[in-house]
């Protein structure tokens, strides 16, 4: 009895464009790497690059005409599929493209595949749901004549669904159904309606937690660092762990004990990547919360990467773009048992100032992590000056409870308090600090 055999897989070309004087995090050669491992996880079998260093891009077709022909014949040559460009195209680009390549060929851009990766990961209804409403954020302005079908999601759940004409990218469900841009806005809105019902229970949540006064912990970092592994570490999440980028989308949380006795929730969040999506981040709202109501982030670095500082940057842009620079980052370099030999941990942590070293998956270094999370959280208190309405007397009590007060001034419609806050909730008070901590410090 003969085994069934799986069908081929689909053959990609990817293309990548260095712009002069255009920053990038990482070189082209790295940006393309991160490319092929980006489509492999996509169930794409990678056979062929192309790249070309411009001053702007050609404006019809991205690359110049003589790079395009070169594209069409390596295409031919390598009998591709898929042709993958390793940035955002506009709706010009990609039509012109598509005449270019002939319908044989799909096209793709980097954040097409990104949403095609998280239509295939996400197994939950609210990341399900993200996922679709960034899926037709990124469609609504492409539809062309030639393709106004969009697929429509018929319930929860990450599975593959259809293709959406020369794009490629898996639809939000299985059953396509003929759509105009007024019935895309209409689901779209109906999306953020029921993500908002996701973000108000999340709230409620958060409410819960810290009237239970037990701090979060949120680990952040660029795709495949190692934050599932290390949750598992601490907790036995039992968290899904592959290597392969965006493994796990959606949150998982637990408690974990910290030196002394103390709590803390610990949460694994979506990772990083550079050229995120702008669709994604404003679409993954509801989830991107659970870093920006942190009260401390774990920036866990995978060290054996050769770009890691790159990796690092990209996380820390995110972090900025998502309005959470403000909470305090303690950064774990992650992965020390791949590094060449135990010499090169020292080398690394001089890269990362009052950074941990650690090796999630054998252990190496985390009950110094766990020491310096339970010192942030518990022992180190940040000078602050905070103007509190007297409609915030949850806020107002939370100071006077857990902080150090040296002056109140009470006038009308609130209090202005001077004083120390554990750094753990620095965060909250943010929206109301009126000194910096270092003016605090040079007032006290």
């Amino acid at each position: 009895m003969s085994r069934p055999t799986r069908p081929p897989r689909e053959r990609a070309f990817l293309v990548g464009v260095s712009l002069r004087g255009k920053p990038q995090l990482l070189p082209l050669e790295d940006s393309l790497a991160e490319l092929a491992r980006l489509a492999e996880t996509a169930g794409l079998e990678v056979v062929g690059e192309a790249a070309q260093r411009l001053t702007h891009p050609h404006p019809k077709t991205f690359v110049g005409p003589g790079k395009l022909e070169e594209i069409k014949a390596l295409v031919e040559e390598f009998q591709a599929d898929v042709v993958i460009f390793d940035d955002e195209l506009s709706p010009r680009h990609l039509r012109e493209l598509e005449k270019a390549l002939g319908e044989k060929v799909r096209l793709l851009d980097r954040t097409a595949l990104i949403l095609d990766i998280f239509a295939q990961h996400a197994h939950t209804r609210e990341g399900a749901l993200q996922v679709e409403l960034a899926q037709y954020a990124y469609r609504l302005p492409r539809l062309t004549r030639a393709w106004t079908h969009l697929a429509r999601q018929t319930g929860g759940g990450g599975g593959r669904s259809g293709r959406m004409g020369g794009v490629g990218l898996r639809g939000p469900g299985e059953r396509q159904l003929e759509v105009d841009r007024r019935e895309i806005r209409r689901r779209m809105a109906g999306l953020r309606a029921e993500l908002e019902k996701v973000r108000a229970h999340r709230r409620r949540h958060r409410a819960r937690r810290r009237k239970n006064r037990l701090p979060v912990v949120a680990l952040v970092g660029y795709t495949n660092a190692g934050k599932s592994t290390l949750l598992n570490r601490l907790t036995e999440a039992g968290v899904y762990v592959a290597d392969r980028l965006f493994a796990t989308l959606d949150p998982t949380t637990r408690r974990v004990e910290l030196p002394g006795g103390h709590l803390a929730l610990f949460t694994d969040t979506v990772g990083f990547i550079q050229k995120l999506p702008t669709s994604l981040v404003a679409a993954f709202r509801a989830t991107l919360e659970e870093i920006t109501e942190a009260d401390l982030l774990l920036h866990v670095i995978d060290i054996t990467h050769p770009q890691a500082g790159a990796q690092a940057a990209a996380v820390l842009q995110t972090l900025a773009e998502i309005g959470a620079e403000h909470i305090p980052i303690l950064t774990v370099l992650n992965k020390i048992d791949r590094l060449p030999s135990p010499e090169r941990a020292p080398e690394a942590l001089a890269a990362f100032p009052q950074a941990v070293a650690i090796s999630a998956l054998r252990g190496d270094g985390v009950p110094e992590l766990l020491q310096a999370v339970s010192e942030k959280l518990y022992a180190t208190y940040a000078p602050v000056v905070v103007e509190l309405p007297y409609e915030e007397g949850g806020l107002i009590a939370l100071f006077h409870e857990m902080g150090q007060v040296e002056e109140v001034q009470h006038h009308r419609g609130g209090v202005r308090i001077r004083g120390r806050v554990p750094g753990r909730l620095v965060a909250r008070y943010a929206p109301f600090v009126v000194r910096t901590a270092a003016e605090a410090e040079r007032e006290a």
